[in-house]
């Protein structure tokens, strides 16, 4: 059971991350600067950002019922994919804009690089995304604050890899809008999916 769960946490969360806006900042990054530097950025932002998500989830969920968190999320998840359709073009031009100016820093040396690039992907996935939204169902799943933890991060920081490993090749066979795209099917199968489980199981 407990491996089940974590196995379902870490690749849902690995998928969706995949095709979070997040992937577009590191994709572009990994293209032009090392990939080391940019996968050890993506992995501490992305913990810090699910130990900050985990406990806020955790005392959402100490509140408000299991069944409400669920419903909520899984209707956030597709009014989230509608939003997402109309806002493609401008979250492309501002993701261009933010890698601009990391990629204006790098002559002063990798600090000048990884410390924005943190900053950055941190405040990119705690304005909200995907991953944010399937971790606190997966909290009010399996109500396991630490399993829910270990799962996200090892499902992110496996993203990370696969995107600043592949970098430019990735890039081209999921281009922007390909990303997009995805993105916007896999939070429409995600959300009513888990309407749906919820209210049979009600």
């Amino acid at each position: 059971m407990l491996i089940g769960a974590l196995v379902t946490t870490m690749g849902t969360i690995f998928v969706a991350e995949l095709t979070d806006k997040d992937a577009l900042f590191l994709l572009a990054l990994a293209t032009k600067t090392r990939a080391s530097l940019v996968f050890v950025a993506g992995s501490v932002a992305f913990t810090i950002t699910t130990a900050i998500i985990v406990l806020l989830g955790s005392v959402l969920i100490a509140v408000v019922p299991v069944v409400a968190i669920k419903l909520a999320g899984g209707s956030i998840m597709l009014a989230y994919a509608v939003l997402e359709y109309y806002r493609f073009s401008n979250e492309e031009r501002r993701v261009d804009k933010r890698e601009e100016r990391l990629l204006e820093r790098g002559g002063r040396g990798a600090w000048s690089i990884f410390v924005p690039a943190v900053l950055t992907l941190i405040a990119l996935d705690l304005a909200g995304d995907a991953t944010e939204l399937l971790t606190i169902v997966f909290l009010a799943r399996y109500q396991d604050a630490l399993l829910v933890f270990a799962g996200a991060v090892l499902g992110l920081v496996a993203a990370v890899a696969v995107e600043t490993a592949l970098g430019s090749r990735l890039g081209r066979v999921l281009s922007r809008r390909r990303i997009k795209y995805l993105s916007i099917a896999i939070f429409t199968v995600i959300g009513a999916t888990v309407i749906v489980t919820t209210l049979v199981w009600v």
